[in-house]
């Protein structure tokens, strides 16, 4: 009589076999290239020794259809490699600069 949704969703297998792509969030630092932005992802970590958190950051240059300015902040997400240096691209904007 009633109705039991067993609805699960189960990836498909080419993207099981491709796994989970990694995420980062981080500040458009340069936009002088033809779809490429460089982002800056700064990320904060814990010193081994001394226990102190400090700011660690890395640049990345992602592929960039959409067109971020400097000082936006993106998340881009990692693809297969688009040249030699680009393996990431821009999946949207979190926040316009001002």
């Amino acid at each position: 009589m009633a109705e039991q949704n067993t609805d699960t969703t189960t990836p498909t297998p080419a993207a099981e076999a491709r796994g989970r792509r990694k995420v980062r969030e981080g500040i458009v630092y340069s936009n002088k290239m033809q779809k490429t932005v460089v982002v800056n992802i700064e990320r904060r970590v814990q010193h081994p020794l001394y226990g102190k958190v400090v700011l660690r950051s890395k640049k990345f240059k992602a592929h960039d259809e959409i067109g971020c300015d400097v000082g936006d902040r993106v998340e881009i997400m990692e693809t297969r490699p688009i040249s030699r240096d680009k393996c990431w691209r821009v999946t949207r904007i979190v926040e316009k600069v001002k």
